[in-house]
């Protein structure tokens, strides 16, 4: 099996700051300890090419974060402070999707230790995301003739407007996403398929609302699957607003990898949310998602 991980130093953040950019390292470290991938497994992701970002991307947003020239309004959404090693990660982070994509295509299961960037638009960033990786990923493997029909399963608790914004209505893709109904982007752009929860619900509730939209990737018949597994409808985390444990966000990973098992879909991982206090328990459901895909898997 082979995954990959954004092998640049880790952003510079202030102190105090919300987006805790040491869960990165805290996730490889806790991978490599426990044993849930071999260091032989893990791969440093390569980073995506201008090419590859302009598939989703204008060029002139892109151009402007590479150099380092953003207006402060953009700078202001993305709610990260620009940087070289922003933009650095930001172009890791969508080579590894790409190539996690690519490899899950290959031998049925692969990821990234980061991605998830959902909430980039075509021609800005928004909530902590510079660049969509899913968006480049699904854009790049139907253009490349990889693959004709591919879906995209966001469980992160904040719904995918940067995703929907670019690739809803694109023949071949099938957007759907779970999420809190009165949290982040609070200006919608539908997708597909949009569950709203409220706040509080538990692992029952989300799981069922799970059994009802797997049936709709099923019938979509993918050639492959881009599963955006977010940890922040964990109970712990300070931005969900929902209350799943963490036997709860296994037994939704383990649903979401059983269908692509049992219907021979290719799945490619990419990690989202995680803002519990303390972190250590975002990087523990992160970890989570690993482990039982290797389960199911039996790699």
């Amino acid at each position: 099996m082979r995954f990959f991980f954004p092998d640049v130093e880790e952003m510079p953040v202030p102190p105090g700051h919300r987006f805790p950019a040491v869960k990165y390292r805290l996730l490889r470290e806790t991978i490599e300890r426990e044993g849930i991938l071999s260091t032989e497994s893990l791969s440093p992701s390569p980073s995506a090419t201008i090419e590859e970002l302009t598939r989703a991307h204008s060029p002139e947003y892109v151009a402007a974060v590479l150099d380092g020239t953003l207006s402060a309004d953009i700078v202001r959404r993305i709610g990260l402070p620009l940087s070289p090693t922003l933009a650095r990660r930001s172009r890791a982070t969508v080579g590894g999707s790409l190539a996690a994509a690519r490899q899950a295509l290959r031998q049925g299961v692969s990821g990234q230790l980061a991605g998830g960037t959902h909430h980039a638009h075509r021609d800005y960033g928004s909530g902590f995301c510079v660049f969509n990786d899913l968006a480049v990923a699904a854009l790049t493997l139907l253009a490349e003739g990889a693959a004709a029909r591919i879906a995209i399963l966001d469980l992160d608790v904040h719904q995918g407007d940067g995703n929907a914004s670019i690739l809803k209505g694109l023949p071949g893709l099938l957007l759907v996403g779970i999420q809190g109904e009165r949290n982040f982007p609070f200006r919608r752009v539908p997708g597909d398929i949009d569950i709203e929860l409220p706040d509080g619900t538990g692992d029952r509730a989300y799981l069922d609302a799970l059994a009802d939209v797997l049936p709709a990737i099923e019938a979509h018949r993918p050639d492959l699957l881009l599963y955006l597994s977010g940890v922040d409808p964990l109970r712990e985390d300070k931005l969900g607003r929902l209350a799943l444990t963490h036997e709860g966000l296994a037994e939704r990973d383990r649903m979401v990898f059983q269908m692509c098992r049992r219907r021979g879909i290719p799945v490619s991982i990419a990690i989202g949310g995680g803002y519990a206090v303390p972190i250590e328990a975002s990087v523990a459901a992160y970890a989570g998602t690993f482990l039982t895909a290797r389960e199911v898997f039996d790699w």
